[in-house]
């Protein structure tokens, strides 16, 4: 299939999906079209065991379907820009100390200790695995992915503070995880040694040079955005710097996801503060409104429908579902510790501690870094890691997007109402 069959394949798929969503089943968009996805999936399985050309078909279709590029390379930009654009600059520089910790290090010590207790839990159940695809799995499995959890937050009126600390944090954590995972993933693949200062550089290169490239990018746009006053000229220069400037920066390989934030950011707020037209405030959020619901439907039907190409059993199955908690455990210390620390300075929310771990959802990024580990290397070694990582992965990014996300609203409530204070 060419590359427009396969689009409006996904399309036709995400509406369907949606519509019986909508009419009948009745969740939160992103978990509900995941499910009757997965669903989907195993229909087709069975199917398959009577009429093995229908699964085998459907399974040549996903095949077409590079996951990896199709969210790491095209997806990603223009969903980090849309979630970017609708954020208040003020509200986040009001965070930006909790959101830079949990951004940054706390990537960094949750890559660490979901790399330790997956080795450790692995090599207790006699599956081996090497500790550097252990701390692999930590990299791609610690960036958090809201979509399905902030909606449910502002519905159940969430304090602003606690949700604008969970959505900037998945806006730039990311950028700083998919940085840590293709570090490691050249330690790994031979490419280098495990060289502190050539990390460190790569770091630098890709996180500051993503910063540095997205003001750049947001300064060009909001100049021509000035320069007219059109709001279909100006919906268009938006488009391209999205498009054009996330394929750009993979070009001059800095950070595409974090130069997408920045961007986002810098025309969302000085755009709106006089350089817009009312008309095409209104249009441009619009646009972006329903570019984002549009991808968030089809990354999470793509989630769902890879379930007919990874390869299960039994032991990869309960290695996932006991990596949940691990994961879990890391993100809850990595929490916990510059809360713990802030909190002599600062204010936070009742529950902030309980609600920022749980809220913190895993998604497609983790599934498509997964898919990207190599199943050789250069030299013809097979990686036998790649698939029990895989499967983990899908695991443990199911049961988050289920389990977190129709539990996260339960929580913030009871989380506002113990704070309450007694009626007199």
């Amino acid at each position: 299939m060419d590359l427009f069959q396969i689009s409006a394949a996904l399309l036709s798929l995400a509406a369907i999906f949606s519509y019986l969503n909508h009419r009948f089943v009745r969740l939160p968009t992103t978990i509900g079209l995941m499910l009757i996805a997965m669903g989907s999936s195993l229909l087709l399985i069975a199917i398959g065991e009577v009429l093995p050309a229908v699964q085998a078909g459907a399974e040549r279709f996903l095949s077409g379907v590079d996951f990896n590029k199709t969210l790491m390379q095209g997806m990603l930009g223009f969903l980090l820009f849309a979630a970017a654009l609708h954020v208040n600059l003020a509200d986040l520089k009001q965070q930006r100390t909790v959101i830079g910790f949990l951004a940054s290090a706390g990537v960094l010590v949750s890559t660490v200790l979901v790399g330790g207790m997956a080795y450790f839990l692995l090599n207790l159940m006699g599956v081996q695995v090497q500790f550097l695809y252990c701390l692999l799995f930590g990299a791609l499995i610690s960036p958090t992915d809201p979509i399905a959890v902030l909606g449910i937050l502002k519905h159940v009126g969430a304090p602003k503070e606690l949700e604008m600390k969970i959505a900037g944090e998945s806006l730039f954590n990311d950028g700083v995880a998919v940085v840590a995972f293709l570090g490691l993933l050249e330690i790994a693949s031979g490419a280098m040694g495990f060289d502190v200062q050539r990390l460190t550089l790569l770091f630098a290169q890709e996180a500051v040079g993503g910063v540095l490239f997205g003001l750049l990018l947001g300064w060009v746009a909001l100049k021509m955005l000035r320069s007219v006053d059109d709001y279909k000229v100006e919906v268009l220069l938006s488009l391209a710097t999205a498009a054009g400037g996330y394929a750009l920066a993979y070009a001059i390989h800095v950070s595409g996801p974090i130069a997408m934030v920045v961007a986002g950011l810098f025309i969302g707020n000085e755009g709106r503060a006089g350089v817009m037209s009312e008309k095409t405030r209104e249009h441009l959020d619009d646009f972006w409104e329903l570019m984002d619901e549009i991808l968030n439907a089809v990354l999470f039907v793509l989630i769902g429908l890879e379930l007919l190409i990874i390869s299960f059993n039994g032991m990869s199955l309960i290695a996932g579902v006991l990596a949940f908690p691990v994961v879990i455990l890391a993100r809850f210390i990595a929490v916990a510790l510059p809360v713990s620390l802030l909190r002599r300075y600062r204010v936070f929310s009742p529950g902030a501690i309980r609600i920022l771990t749980w809220g913190g959802l895993r998604g497609g990024v983790s599934v498509a870094l997964a898919l990207s580990i190599p199943a050789q290397l250069a030299d013809g070694t097979l990686v036998a890691e790649r698939e029990i990582l895989l499967t983990i992965t899908y695991v443990v990014v199911v049961v988050s997007v289920v389990g977190q996300g129709l539990t996260i609203g339960p929580l913030v409530r009871r989380s506002i109402a113990r704070a309450a204070p007694e009626p007199a």
